[in-house]
């Protein structure tokens, strides 16, 4: 059951100008379900991504990676979800370039111009027949009102899907942000989530893009975790269409911040949903490290404590068990560490301070913050004044049925 996850409805979405989607069914998932999703971008727009950093990264994703800087402008992504064409050899990569050549084809678009991803069950053979045969559909019912509709499509074990679509003014001009995620399992990216697809309105050129979209990416998609493994598949991608009036060309554009406030925002809320919706989760979980040294040591400490199934099935069962995250604050790599100036807090209780347990601590306090769905854990270092924060979920026992029935 996702924790609090609020889902817009469909006349809240806002179609991004510049931008048109179409959807399939491939077959690829049960039948019937949609999973294959195609973005087209107009000509003009500017796209960048951040990719993953697993070394078993998917045939999708190292062919995205090439033609994203061929130097060819993107002008269109296809999605393919229930298969991730990962861990397929020379075989994966081949069937990743048909799906993009395929797409070509159909819109008339250089290869480099369109760009693979794929999402789903890992070491199993693409089924690139059915996809080649449900592109034809996707382009057909090519618009810009199917954000609502992609959402659902790009699901795999989620249980909601994940949407956001803003508008805000800067410089007397009407910005449009509208973006969908997927991902449940699998979820500590090394630069995004499973996937992650962010359109606005406005014109950013390019090496600003590129610039923004790892900046956005560090503040919301790689502050999330529900288990600690990064997938092989992931990927956030940002298009810019120009559409509304309003581009950026310069870092010293005034207007740059605004914009870029507008995206981490909508990228956040996102990320968030997808831990929200993390899976089995039942509690979304806020750890906020602060006076830490600098930024690597308070990502260390927020990581150890997230990662750790002893505190996250602690969380799961309410119960104040709290030492779990003491021990995992201290194996989380900082060597000098004083203990004596570390301070715990849940909401508002004080539990640990001075190296111990607080005075006024009382196990009745910790288990009342810990039965709420929503908590945030304050740790303080004692140490500068870097503070980070990072998303995360419980583990329970839905986590374990979840895996271990995937493929059946």
């Amino acid at each position: 059951m996702a924790v609090n996850l609020q889902i817009p409805n469909r006349e809240q979405v806002y179609p991004v100008k510049g931008v048109q989607i179409g959807i399939a069914s491939a077959g690829i998932k049960k039948a019937g379900n949609r999973d294959l999703t195609l973005f087209v971008v107009c000509e003009g727009s500017t796209v960048a991504g951040v990719l993953t950093r697993n070394r078993f990264r998917a045939a999708p994703v190292q062919i995205t990676s090439n033609h994203l800087f061929s130097g060819t402008p993107t002008r269109a992504l296809i999605v393919n979800t229930g298969n991730a064409n990962a861990g397929t050899g020379q075989s994966g990569l081949e069937k990743a370039i048909q799906m993009s050549q395929d797409v070509a084809n159909a819109l008339d678009l250089p290869l480099q111009s369109v760009l693979p991803f794929s999402t789903g069950v890992i070491l199993e053979p693409l089924p690139i027949d059915k996809i080649a045969q449900a592109i034809p559909q996707a382009v057909d019912n090519l618009s810009e009102d199917q954000w609502f509709d992609a959402a659902y499509s790009i699901m795999t074990t989620d249980t909601q899907p994940k949407i956001h679509s803003s508008q805000t003014e800067i410089d007397g001009q009407t910005v449009t942000i509208t973006g969908i995620s997927k991902g449940a399992g699998m979820i500590r990216p090394n630069m995004a989530t499973m996937l992650g697809y962010l359109a606005t309105d406005a014109g950013i050129a390019q090496p600003i893009l590129d610039r923004l979209v790892r900046t956005v990416a560090n503040k919301s998609f790689n502050r999330i975790s529900v288990d600690g493994d990064t997938s092989t598949n992931d990927c956030f991608m940002i298009m810019a269409t120009g559409q509304c009036g309003l581009t950026i060309e310069s870092e010293d554009d005034p207007r740059l911040p605004a914009l870029e406030a507008a995206l981490t925002d909508a990228a956040l809320d996102l990320a968030q949903k997808i831990i929200r919706d993390g899976e089995g989760a039942t509690k979304f979980i806020t750890i906020k490290v602060l006076e830490a040294g600098d930024t690597e040591e308070a990502l260390k400490v927020a990581y150890a404590v997230a990662h750790s199934p002893l505190v996250k099935t602690a969380f799961y069962a309410s119960d104040p068990n709290l030492g779990r995250i003491l021990a995992a604050i201290g194996y989380a790599g900082i060597d000098d560490l004083d203990v004596n100036n570390v301070s715990l807090w849940l909401d508002e209780v004080l539990v640990a301070s001075e190296g111990g347990r607080d005075p006024n601590y009382q196990d009745a306090d910790g288990q009342r913050v810990m039965q709420k769905n929503e908590i945030v854990m304050r740790i303080a270092l004692g140490r500068g004044s870097v503070s980070e924060t990072i998303y995360t979920c419980d583990l329970s026992h839905e986590y374990v049925s979840i895996n271990a029935d995937y493929r059946s």
